[in-house]
Protein backbone atom coordinates (compact mmCIF):
# COMPACT_ATOMS: atom_id res chain seq x y z
CA UNK A 1 0.00 0.00 0.00
CA UNK A 2 1.31 3.09 -0.78
CA UNK A 3 1.18 5.68 2.05
CA UNK A 4 0.74 9.60 1.06
CA UNK A 5 3.88 11.63 1.91
CA UNK A 6 3.97 13.54 5.45
CA UNK A 7 6.58 16.14 4.53
CA UNK A 8 8.15 17.56 8.36
CA UNK A 9 10.51 20.30 8.87
CA UNK A 10 13.67 19.80 11.02
CA UNK A 11 14.21 22.79 12.96
CA UNK A 12 11.49 24.13 15.06
CA UNK A 13 9.50 21.24 14.78
CA UNK A 14 11.55 18.23 15.17
CA UNK A 15 14.68 19.75 16.45
CA UNK A 16 13.97 22.23 19.24
CA UNK A 17 16.33 25.09 17.51
CA UNK A 18 16.25 27.33 20.87
CA UNK A 19 20.38 27.52 19.74
CA UNK A 20 19.66 28.87 16.14
CA UNK A 21 21.62 28.13 13.63
CA UNK A 22 24.83 26.89 14.30
CA UNK A 23 25.52 25.09 10.61
CA UNK A 24 24.08 22.31 8.97
CA UNK A 25 25.79 19.64 10.64
CA UNK A 26 25.75 21.34 14.10
CA UNK A 27 22.29 19.94 15.86
CA UNK A 28 22.70 21.21 19.17
CA UNK A 29 19.70 21.04 20.81
CA UNK A 30 17.50 18.43 22.09
CA UNK A 31 14.06 17.47 20.82
CA UNK A 32 10.89 18.86 20.75
CA UNK A 33 9.12 16.91 23.59
CA UNK A 34 7.16 13.96 22.47
CA UNK A 35 8.48 14.23 18.93
CA UNK A 36 9.87 10.86 18.37
CA UNK A 37 7.01 8.99 19.57
CA UNK A 38 4.56 11.10 17.56
CA UNK A 39 6.75 10.49 14.44
CA UNK A 40 6.68 6.70 15.07
CA UNK A 41 3.10 6.47 15.54
CA UNK A 42 2.66 8.80 12.14
CA UNK A 43 4.67 6.32 10.11
CA UNK A 44 1.86 3.99 10.70
CA UNK A 45 -0.81 6.13 8.46
CA UNK A 46 2.26 8.20 6.37
CA UNK A 47 5.36 7.71 4.41
CA UNK A 48 7.43 10.01 6.60
CA UNK A 49 9.70 12.17 4.45
CA UNK A 50 12.06 14.63 6.82
CA UNK A 51 12.87 17.77 4.80
CA UNK A 52 15.13 21.05 5.73
CA UNK A 53 17.13 23.41 4.51
CA UNK A 54 19.87 21.13 5.77
CA UNK A 55 18.76 18.56 3.04
CA UNK A 56 20.58 20.67 0.51
CA UNK A 57 23.81 18.99 1.18
CA UNK A 58 25.30 15.68 2.29
CA UNK A 59 26.29 16.29 5.78
CA UNK A 60 23.32 18.24 6.34
CA UNK A 61 21.52 15.08 6.07
CA UNK A 62 23.60 12.99 7.67
CA UNK A 63 23.75 14.84 10.60
CA UNK A 64 20.16 15.06 10.84
CA UNK A 65 20.01 11.26 10.27
CA UNK A 66 22.75 10.89 13.23
CA UNK A 67 21.18 13.50 15.46
CA UNK A 68 17.74 11.57 14.94
CA UNK A 69 19.24 7.79 15.67
CA UNK A 70 20.74 8.99 18.65
CA UNK A 71 17.93 10.63 20.81
CA UNK A 72 15.98 7.66 19.43
CA UNK A 73 18.30 5.22 20.84
CA UNK A 74 18.10 7.37 24.66
CA UNK A 75 13.94 7.31 23.81
CA UNK A 76 13.61 3.87 23.51
CA UNK A 77 17.03 2.62 25.18
CA UNK A 78 17.48 -0.54 22.56
CA UNK A 79 19.53 0.29 19.48
CA UNK A 80 17.46 -2.63 17.77
CA UNK A 81 14.45 -0.07 18.04
CA UNK A 82 15.97 2.96 17.21
CA UNK A 83 17.16 0.88 13.63
CA UNK A 84 13.94 -0.12 12.90
CA UNK A 85 12.64 3.19 13.67
CA UNK A 86 15.32 4.90 11.58
CA UNK A 87 14.02 2.62 8.43
CA UNK A 88 10.81 4.30 8.59
CA UNK A 89 12.18 7.37 8.00
CA UNK A 90 13.18 9.28 4.76
CA UNK A 91 15.76 12.09 4.16
CA UNK A 92 14.53 13.45 0.33
CA UNK A 93 17.15 15.76 -1.10
CA UNK A 94 14.74 17.32 -3.19
CA UNK A 95 11.25 18.58 -1.72
CA UNK A 96 8.90 16.03 -1.76
CA UNK A 97 5.29 16.21 -3.72
CA UNK A 98 3.76 15.69 0.08
CA UNK A 99 0.52 15.29 0.58
CA UNK A 100 0.49 17.63 3.82
CA UNK A 101 3.52 19.70 5.27
CA UNK A 102 3.92 20.47 9.17
CA UNK A 103 6.54 23.55 9.53
CA UNK A 104 7.05 26.07 12.33
CA UNK A 105 7.70 28.80 9.58
CA UNK A 106 4.87 27.99 6.85
CA UNK A 107 1.15 29.77 6.71
CA UNK A 108 -1.90 27.69 4.98
CA UNK A 109 -3.27 29.73 2.09
CA UNK A 110 -6.56 29.54 2.02
CA UNK A 111 -7.22 31.00 -1.16
CA UNK A 112 -7.54 34.58 -0.50
CA UNK A 113 -4.35 36.88 -1.02
CA UNK A 114 -6.55 39.56 0.75
CA UNK A 115 -6.62 37.70 4.23
CA UNK A 116 -5.16 40.01 6.91
CA UNK A 117 -3.01 37.25 7.57
CA UNK A 118 -0.74 37.76 4.03
CA UNK A 119 -0.66 41.44 4.72
CA UNK A 120 2.89 41.96 3.62
CA UNK A 121 3.76 44.08 6.98
CA UNK A 122 1.41 41.33 8.99
CA UNK A 123 3.86 38.55 7.78
CA UNK A 124 7.07 40.77 8.83
CA UNK A 125 5.69 39.99 12.85
CA UNK A 126 5.66 36.57 11.96
CA UNK A 127 6.80 34.36 15.13
CA UNK A 128 7.13 30.78 14.88
CA UNK A 129 6.15 29.13 18.61
CA UNK A 130 9.93 28.85 19.82
CA UNK A 131 9.48 32.88 19.56
CA UNK A 132 6.83 33.56 20.73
Amino acid sequence: MNKPILLIDFDGVLHQYTSGWKGEDNIPDPPVPGALRWLLKASEYFDVQIYSSRSRTPAGIRAMIIWLRGHAVREWGDPDRAEKFMDMMKFPVLKPPAFLTIDDRAICFNGDFESPTLNPTALLKFKPWNKR
